[in-house]
């Protein structure tokens, strides 16, 4: 109970997100170099770097889904600690139910309904049997459709979700994070695979879940000009490290060039954004 209700403490006065010294090693090449990083509750930041700078590497390991180098620093989120010196937190699932995590590839079951896929989102909230026999609350059946309704899928609720769009099934995927009442929304290259028209409603429901609801949202692109257009914050990384943390208004030709090249233009979606 004591342990509960210092989980409870820190995470109504910390720091959203504590990355500390931390590194991810595959064989010989390091994804992750010491990195250092600091997120506020409601802050709403983009990774950006070129492909294999460490942007996926790097909110994989913050949400436990990779483990860090042996003693390489400390993750936290909202004071809760989730990584020390390369060793998972006793009681992740506890831990990590803060956090929604949306992936380039959406995650969601083909053989599914979208609702379904949904109430997937409450798992970590419930008794582990509720899920295994697929018993759910109806209060968080309320939610779902709620959810869904929200982000502008609930008519395709009945839908096995291998039968939608990667617009639909991307907006699915937010539904689910706030049926899970997440307090952070990681998001990997979430807008990779869709048309412009979808990447910018799914850009659209992540800044509004960060203004409307507060979540803080940590969100990975390849596109510059949408990291700037919707967050605030830019994080970039190259080979493993943090070479630009500021807002987004100070990314400049010469940062640019430093993070991607001479050939920086082709990290923007539109020749017109350059």
């Amino acid at each position: 109970m004591a342990d509960k209700a210092n989980d409870q403490l820190a995470g109504d006065n910390a720091l959203a997100l504590t990355v500390q010294s931390t590194s991810v090693s595959f064989g010989t090449f390091k994804a992750l170099n010491k990195v250092d990083l600091k997120v506020m509750p409601g802050e709403m930041v983009a990774l950006i770097g070129a492909s294999g700078s460490g942007k996926s590497t790097l909110l994989r390991t913050i949400d436990g889904l990779q483990r860090a180098d042996q003693g390489s620093g400390r993750l936290e989120v909202f004071g809760r600690k989730l990584q020390r010196d390369g060793r998972l937190a006793k009681g992740l699932r506890y831990r990590r139910r803060d956090i929604g995590f949306i992936f380039q590839s959406f995650n969601l079951v083909g053989r599914l309904n979208l609702f379904n896929n949904v109430l997937i989102g409450c798992l970590g909230r419930i008794p582990t049997w509720r899920g295994v026999f697929g018993v759910f609350p109806d209060e968080d059946k309320v939610r779902a459709m709620a959810a869904l309704e929200r982000v502008g899928v609930a008519d395709f609720a009945g839908r096995r979700t291998s039968n939608l769009s990667g617009g639909q099934m991307q907006r699915a995927a937010i539904a689910r994070a706030l049926v899970q009442r997440a307090k952070m929304v990681l998001a990997d290259e979430p807008i990779a695979s869709l048309d412009p028209v979808s990447a910018r409603k799914v850009m659209e429901l992540l800044q509004e879940l960060n203004a409307r609801d507060g979540l803080t949202v940590v969100v990975s692109l390849h596109q510059v000009d949408y990291a700037m257009r919707y967050c605030q914050r830019v994080v970039a990384l190259k080979a493993g490290k943090i070479v630009f943390d500021g807002p987004a208004r100070d990314l400049d030709r010469k940062t640019l060039i430093k993070v991607y090249g001479e050939e920086y233009e082709d990290a923007f979606w539109t020749a017109e954004a350059v």
